[in-house]
């Protein structure tokens, strides 16, 4: 394998897609453009969640086939058209209806999220494989590293352009404008990382008579494999960031002044943050462990510091800190879990792993009615304490 042209085609995959992806990015901007059509802060919550999270089941069912296959590159082609058509019509439907229908407005934006969000289920699966079988055990750290930084920077000149287009146009049509031009620019990405020679898989299992027996079997493997539990527990109280992190900025809004501008700058500080923190993870790759552990800590003070203060510069430092540890769980959680699933069960432990530790991803929900019910000092307090009990896991992982 060609690891310098998979390399790039990799790094232009994350480029192109979190340059797309910022314009919605959801602890900033999708809380604000959701904002501008509900007050409801659950709402606000639950479109996070769907961007987020609404890919959870069907990865059973993905990894249900892909486990056969010798090849996951033609499936995940079909992947990528369904998401960059659903992300262009959630721009159009804002442009079409917009204020015109609030509630018609909201009902098309969250289809069509769904749709873009439900297709990553399938997508996540196939592109593990590919990954996996393009990159060795140390190539694949480095890879996901540089795709990680090249990402931060995309999303970077993404800040940068969504905040002048947040104050140069008048809503709903700026977040039309945004979603419909980035829809273009993540098929440029997506059209690098289709063109990947994917070797054929030799090592595959024969698929089960039934998806009911299929499910059976997974459990199994859970069950049996100790380090697979803890590992599942150690990435799913790492999504504990969510039940705050999407209500910080509109904390921010209430209590300093928020233009378009600064919101961009947030985005861009917390990208910022994500490009040291790349720099810091591939050197320490593939010291995974440390890099989890790190991450956890990261995301612990982030949320101490917007408990006591309520600063601009707080908040600056607060997407920062957040920015360098997401991608410290990412990297961290994908090879942690590489290295303990067998070859042949791989697609079967990524759906697992994924498959439970997405509910995390809803706990924006939850996070939204404690929220409503006790405030930000209980909401931050309790999000730190679901915090230290991931560390408590996090620490009996495998080295």
């Amino acid at each position: 394998m060609n690891y310098k042209e998979n390399n790039i085609k990799n790094i232009m995959h994350g480029f192109f897609l979190a340059v797309a992806m910022t314009i919605a990015e959801p602890s900033t901007i999708l809380p604000l453009i959701i904002h501008h059509f509900t007050a409801n802060v659950v709402i606000i919550g639950v479109f996070v969640s769907l961007l987020r999270g609404g890919a959870i089941l069907v990865q059973l069912v993905a990894a249900f086939y892909a486990q056969t296959f010798k090849k996951a590159m033609p499936y995940l082609r079909r992947v990528f058209i369904v998401r960059v058509i659903s992300w262009f019509l959630i721009g159009f439907s804002i442009f079409i209806v917009g204020d015109k229908n609030h509630t018609l407005t909201l009902i098309l934006f969250g289809v069509f999220l769904f749709i873009f969000s439900f297709s990553a289920g399938f997508g996540s699966i196939y592109f593990s494989e590919v990954i996996a079988k393009v990159f060795d055990k140390q190539e694949r750290g480095k890879t996901m590293a540089n795709r990680q930084l090249f990402a931060a920077v995309g999303s970077i000149i993404s800040g940068g352009v969504a905040g002048w287009v947040l104050s140069s146009f008048e809503p709903p049509k700026s977040y039309a404008y945004l979603f419909m031009i980035s829809a273009f620019l993540m098929s440029v990405g997506m059209f690098a990382f289709a063109s990947i020679k994917e070797p054929v898989k030799e090592n595959v299992r024969i698929k089960e008579e039934s998806f009911l027996k299929y499910i059976k079997n997974a459990f199994f493997f859970l069950k049996e494999d100790k380090a697979l539990q803890i590992q599942i527990l150690a990435m799913f109280f790492s999504y504990s960031f969510l039940f705050a992190f999407p209500f910080v900025i509109i904390q921010a809004k209430n209590t300093i002044h928020l233009t378009g501008w600064l919101v961009g700058g947030f985005v861009t500080i917390q990208m910022l943050g994500s490009i040291l923190g790349n720099i810091i993870w591939k050197k320490l790759s593939p010291n995974y462990k440390k890099i989890f552990l790190i991450s956890y800590g990261l995301v612990i003070i982030s949320f101490l510091s917007v408990f006591l203060f309520q600063k601009e510069f707080i908040y600056f430092a607060f997407f920062f800190l957040m920015g360098m540890a997401i991608d410290g769980f990412k990297i961290s959680g994908m090879n942690l879990l590489f290295e303990i699933a067998p070859e042949d069960k791989r697609p079967v432990y990524v759906a697992l792993q994924n498959n439970i530790t997405s509910i995390g991803l809803f706990f924006s929900i939850p996070g939204g009615f404690i929220l409503e019910m006790a405030g930000y000092k209980v909401l931050y307090m309790f999000t730190v304490f679901m915090l230290l009990a991931g560390i408590y896991f996090a620490t009996k992982l495998r080295d």
